[in-house]
Protein backbone atom coordinates (compact mmCIF):
# COMPACT_ATOMS: atom_id res chain seq x y z
CA UNK A 1 0.00 0.00 0.00
CA UNK A 2 1.07 3.47 -0.93
CA UNK A 3 3.11 5.44 1.87
CA UNK A 4 1.93 8.86 1.20
CA UNK A 5 -1.67 9.83 1.51
CA UNK A 6 -3.61 10.89 -1.50
CA UNK A 7 -7.31 13.18 -2.08
CA UNK A 8 -9.59 11.84 -3.99
CA UNK A 9 -9.03 12.54 -7.28
CA UNK A 10 -12.37 13.96 -8.07
CA UNK A 11 -12.74 16.20 -5.23
CA UNK A 12 -9.93 17.84 -5.46
CA UNK A 13 -9.68 21.44 -7.27
CA UNK A 14 -6.77 22.53 -5.58
CA UNK A 15 -3.43 23.38 -7.58
CA UNK A 16 -2.80 19.02 -7.74
CA UNK A 17 -6.38 19.01 -9.42
CA UNK A 18 -6.07 21.10 -11.92
CA UNK A 19 -2.74 18.67 -13.12
CA UNK A 20 -5.08 15.90 -12.28
CA UNK A 21 -8.04 17.23 -15.19
CA UNK A 22 -4.91 18.19 -17.42
CA UNK A 23 -3.62 14.20 -17.50
CA UNK A 24 -7.03 13.14 -17.32
CA UNK A 25 -7.79 14.60 -20.57
CA UNK A 26 -4.74 13.59 -22.07
CA UNK A 27 -4.47 9.63 -21.24
CA UNK A 28 -7.89 9.04 -19.95
CA UNK A 29 -6.98 8.08 -16.30
CA UNK A 30 -4.13 9.72 -13.64
CA UNK A 31 -1.50 7.02 -13.04
CA UNK A 32 -1.01 6.75 -9.37
CA UNK A 33 2.26 7.58 -9.18
CA UNK A 34 1.68 10.91 -10.66
CA UNK A 35 -1.22 11.06 -7.90
CA UNK A 36 0.84 10.53 -5.20
CA UNK A 37 3.24 13.11 -6.68
CA UNK A 38 0.83 15.74 -7.20
CA UNK A 39 -0.38 15.88 -4.27
CA UNK A 40 2.74 16.45 -2.03
CA UNK A 41 4.49 18.77 -5.18
CA UNK A 42 2.01 20.10 -7.67
CA UNK A 43 5.38 21.66 -9.10
CA UNK A 44 7.37 18.32 -9.38
CA UNK A 45 4.56 16.39 -11.51
CA UNK A 46 4.02 20.02 -13.63
CA UNK A 47 8.12 19.50 -13.95
CA UNK A 48 7.64 15.84 -15.00
CA UNK A 49 5.15 16.88 -17.71
CA UNK A 50 7.15 19.22 -18.95
CA UNK A 51 9.65 16.90 -19.55
CA UNK A 52 7.99 14.51 -21.19
CA UNK A 53 6.56 17.13 -23.54
CA UNK A 54 9.97 18.27 -24.24
CA UNK A 55 10.84 14.19 -25.42
CA UNK A 56 7.41 14.24 -27.15
CA UNK A 57 8.93 17.19 -29.59
CA UNK A 58 12.47 15.50 -29.78
CA UNK A 59 13.94 12.83 -32.34
CA UNK A 60 13.64 10.13 -30.06
CA UNK A 61 10.86 7.90 -30.74
CA UNK A 62 8.19 6.66 -28.11
CA UNK A 63 9.71 3.44 -28.45
CA UNK A 64 12.98 4.45 -27.88
CA UNK A 65 11.73 6.18 -24.48
CA UNK A 66 9.82 3.65 -23.38
CA UNK A 67 12.77 1.47 -23.82
CA UNK A 68 14.96 3.75 -21.68
CA UNK A 69 12.26 3.93 -19.38
CA UNK A 70 11.87 0.11 -19.03
CA UNK A 71 16.13 -0.61 -18.71
CA UNK A 72 16.57 2.03 -15.93
CA UNK A 73 13.14 0.72 -14.02
CA UNK A 74 14.57 -3.15 -13.97
CA UNK A 75 17.97 -1.99 -13.38
CA UNK A 76 16.64 0.17 -10.40
CA UNK A 77 14.24 -2.44 -9.35
CA UNK A 78 11.59 -0.26 -9.46
CA UNK A 79 8.10 -2.62 -9.67
CA UNK A 80 5.43 0.13 -11.14
CA UNK A 81 7.80 1.53 -13.78
CA UNK A 82 8.86 -1.64 -14.91
CA UNK A 83 5.03 -2.48 -15.40
CA UNK A 84 4.32 1.13 -15.92
CA UNK A 85 6.67 1.71 -19.18
CA UNK A 86 6.34 -2.25 -20.25
CA UNK A 87 2.76 -1.00 -20.74
CA UNK A 88 3.57 2.13 -22.58
CA UNK A 89 6.22 0.15 -24.25
CA UNK A 90 3.68 -2.35 -25.79
CA UNK A 91 1.24 1.18 -26.77
CA UNK A 92 4.71 1.96 -28.97
CA UNK A 93 5.12 -0.92 -30.94
CA UNK A 94 7.36 -3.71 -28.65
CA UNK A 95 6.52 -6.69 -28.75
CA UNK A 96 5.75 -8.93 -25.47
CA UNK A 97 8.80 -11.39 -26.13
CA UNK A 98 11.35 -8.02 -27.11
CA UNK A 99 9.95 -6.61 -23.45
CA UNK A 100 10.63 -9.53 -21.35
CA UNK A 101 14.45 -9.73 -23.10
CA UNK A 102 14.77 -6.12 -22.41
CA UNK A 103 13.90 -6.61 -19.20
CA UNK A 104 15.63 -9.74 -18.55
CA UNK A 105 19.24 -7.84 -20.30
CA UNK A 106 19.24 -10.30 -22.51
CA UNK A 107 19.62 -9.77 -26.93
CA UNK A 108 16.59 -8.63 -28.48
CA UNK A 109 18.14 -9.47 -31.95
CA UNK A 110 17.79 -5.37 -33.06
CA UNK A 111 20.85 -4.31 -33.64
CA UNK A 112 20.14 -0.83 -33.63
CA UNK A 113 17.78 -1.20 -30.30
CA UNK A 114 20.41 -3.78 -28.81
CA UNK A 115 22.89 -1.37 -28.95
CA UNK A 116 20.48 1.80 -27.17
CA UNK A 117 19.57 -1.00 -24.05
CA UNK A 118 23.25 -1.65 -23.72
CA UNK A 119 24.31 1.83 -23.72
CA UNK A 120 21.34 2.35 -20.94
CA UNK A 121 21.98 -0.32 -19.06
CA UNK A 122 25.75 1.02 -18.54
CA UNK A 123 24.33 4.17 -17.83
CA UNK A 124 22.27 2.58 -15.23
CA UNK A 125 25.08 0.51 -13.99
CA UNK A 126 27.84 3.12 -13.86
CA UNK A 127 25.96 6.59 -12.03
CA UNK A 128 26.20 7.79 -16.11
CA UNK A 129 29.60 6.65 -16.85
CA UNK A 130 30.12 5.33 -19.89
CA UNK A 131 33.56 4.40 -22.16
CA UNK A 132 34.79 5.32 -25.29
CA UNK A 133 33.46 2.25 -26.72
CA UNK A 134 30.30 2.81 -25.67
CA UNK A 135 30.21 6.03 -26.68
CA UNK A 136 31.08 5.13 -30.19
CA UNK A 137 28.46 2.33 -30.32
CA UNK A 138 25.86 4.45 -29.81
CA UNK A 139 27.11 6.94 -32.08
CA UNK A 140 27.60 4.40 -34.88
CA UNK A 141 24.10 2.80 -34.25
CA UNK A 142 23.03 6.51 -35.78
CA UNK A 143 21.99 8.09 -32.67
CA UNK A 144 22.59 11.69 -32.87
CA UNK A 145 24.20 13.99 -30.29
CA UNK A 146 21.03 15.73 -29.85
CA UNK A 147 19.57 11.95 -29.00
CA UNK A 148 21.87 11.71 -26.87
CA UNK A 149 21.14 14.62 -24.83
CA UNK A 150 17.39 13.28 -25.16
CA UNK A 151 18.63 9.83 -23.33
CA UNK A 152 20.12 11.76 -20.53
CA UNK A 153 16.19 13.56 -20.13
CA UNK A 154 14.86 10.40 -20.33
CA UNK A 155 16.44 8.64 -18.30
CA UNK A 156 16.43 11.64 -15.56
CA UNK A 157 13.23 11.79 -15.26
CA UNK A 158 12.59 7.79 -15.19
CA UNK A 159 15.12 7.91 -12.20
CA UNK A 160 13.38 10.41 -10.13
CA UNK A 161 9.48 8.43 -10.61
CA UNK A 162 11.86 5.53 -10.21
CA UNK A 163 13.22 6.56 -6.87
CA UNK A 164 9.75 8.45 -5.92
CA UNK A 165 8.09 4.98 -6.20
CA UNK A 166 10.52 2.73 -4.31
CA UNK A 167 10.14 5.71 -1.31
CA UNK A 168 6.12 5.72 -1.44
CA UNK A 169 5.74 2.22 -2.36
CA UNK A 170 3.15 3.41 -4.96
CA UNK A 171 0.45 0.59 -5.32
CA UNK A 172 1.10 -0.59 -9.32
CA UNK A 173 -2.19 0.19 -11.08
CA UNK A 174 -1.05 -0.98 -14.52
CA UNK A 175 -1.18 -4.72 -16.30
CA UNK A 176 1.40 -6.92 -14.26
CA UNK A 177 4.41 -8.00 -16.29
CA UNK A 178 4.86 -11.71 -17.56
Amino acid sequence: MSRLSVPNLETDTGPSGQIYAQIKRAVGSVPNAYTAIAAHSPAALKAMVAADAVLAGGSLSKRDQEIIKTVVSAVGGCDYCVAAHSHFAKLAGVKADALKQIRDGEPTGDAKYDVLIDFVRKLARSSGTVSDEDFAAIKAAGYSDAQLVEISLAFATIVFTNVFNRINDTDIDFPAVA
